[in-house]
């Protein structure tokens, strides 16, 4: 089996879906009859020489990692009369609404004020967040973290019905409200593929799920093994791309674990075509797993899309995080991987007043900017500098193991 690491794009997918065929005609051809077909094919009319081969078929997805409601991210969010956390997206934005398909990773649950607002350790978030996630232009909002039960069963009956009543267009995966909802597996259309989400947790912190309610969130444990390779074998049945979003591995640690290769594996024997994987608060590789004819994508941290940590020391790493930005290609009939990359951006701490507090690409993000974080007060290595170097040794490395 090869391992690619790191940044990785098959640049020549789309060429060679199109040669395949022809090469093969004309090898395997030797007889008169190829040479007047070769013969007539050059003396084409000057339109038809003119034509251009049509544009590959391809789909565009991206994904974000951990919304993390820390406190003040939340209140970021108070403007007194209402809340609203569209600043959280505004500069992201263009790169989230412009792709066929936007996956986010909502850390926290969504149980609204009435539940009360918290964060660590213990997190619930405004309805409002989930609105500014729509308005960004998010269309699969992942909930299966270890943060999924922190309200308990009310927290999950108040955000799933969140989504059903006021966005029903978006799927809300990975936790659910009735046993009949948690045997349903998701699927979206995006262009003309249409794609299947599964979405599992490691655990939930050691809080048991309630006892009349044991199909709430999406367990990823060992004993469930044989379910979750059902849930793929499943998705494949009807879609075109399987994406397995785990959330896993050690906090902030940029080493993926014994953990996440076992199930890697276990996905990559299923034919999962791409997983999207968070919870360690760090971005960690990514990497194209190929053998045999298939290959699979693995991204196994994003880290986080914001946070406000209110932790002092060395926490400059948990400031940079990577939306995971993926292209397949119709090839002969199969979606392929033609593209694999990281788009590495910033959580920017400011809380002088309500809106200012954000997330820039790591690529728009200046010394400026950076002396202005809030972060610096609580680790004094912040810096537009260290969070480049970060991103060089992490995400843009490149290497090859056989």
């Amino acid at each position: 089996m090869k391992f690619i690491r790191s940044i990785i794009a098959f640049l020549l997918v789309v060429s060679l879906c199109a040669c395949t065929e022809a090469e093969s005609q004309v090898g395997e051809t030797t007889d008169s009859t190829a040479f007047d077909e070769i013969t007539e094919t050059a003396d084409l009319t000057e339109t038809e020489k003119d034509e251009e081969p049509p544009e590959p078929e391809t789909v565009s997805i991206i994904m974000a990692g951990d919304v993390l409601l820390h406190t003040r991210v939340t209140a970021s969010g108070d403007f007194g009369d209402k809340y609203d956390y569209g600043h959280l997206f505004a500069n992201c934005r263009d790169i989230i609404y412009n792709a066929d398909l936007a996956i986010v990773n909502q850390e926290v649950i969504l149980g609204g004020s009435e539940l009360g607002l918290t964060g660590y350790p213990s997190f619930n978030g405004p309805y409002e967040v989930g609105d500014a996630l729509v308005s960004a232009g998010f269309d699969v909002v992942l909930h299966a973290t270890n943060h999924a039960i922190d309200k308990g069963k009310r927290g999950i009956i108040n955000c799933t019905r969140y989504w059903e009543e006021n966005h029903p267009e978006i799927k809300a995966v990975g936790i659910y409200a009735t046993e009949e909802a948690s045997e349903t597996i998701c699927t979206v259309q995006a262009g003309s593929a249409t794609v299947a989400i599964l979405n599992y947790t490691y655990g939930t912190n050691g809080i048991p799920l309630p006892s009349d309610m044991p199909y709430c969130v999406d367990l990823l444990t060992y004993d469930r093994e044989d379910e979750i390779r059902g849930d793929i074998a499943a998705a494949k049945e009807i879609a075109d791309i399987v994406i397995v979003a785990p959330h896993w591995g050690t906090e902030y640690t940029h080493v993926p674990g014994d953990f996440q290769k076992y199930w890697t594996d276990v996905f990559f024997e299923c034919g999962v075509d791409l997983v999207l994987g968070t919870h360690p608060h760090v971005v960690q590789p990514f990497e194209i797993i190929e053998d045999e004819g298939h290959s699979m994508a693995v991204y196994y941290s994003v880290g986080n899309y914001v946070n406000a940590t209110e932790q002092w020391g060395s926490v400059t790493q948990r400031m940079l995080g990577a939306l995971a930005d993926v292209e397949f290609t119709l090839c002969n009939g199969e979606w392929i991987i033609s593209r694999a990359d990281a788009i590495p951006i910033v959580s920017h701490v400011e809380t002088d007043a309500p809106g200012e507090l954000t997330v820039y690409p790591l690529s728009e993000y200046t010394e400026e900017l950076a002396s202005e974080n809030e972060i610096i007060r609580q680790d004094p290595n912040f810096s537009l500098e260290a969070l480049r170097e970060i991103n060089e040794k992490v995400l843009s490395e490149k290497e090859t193991e056989e």
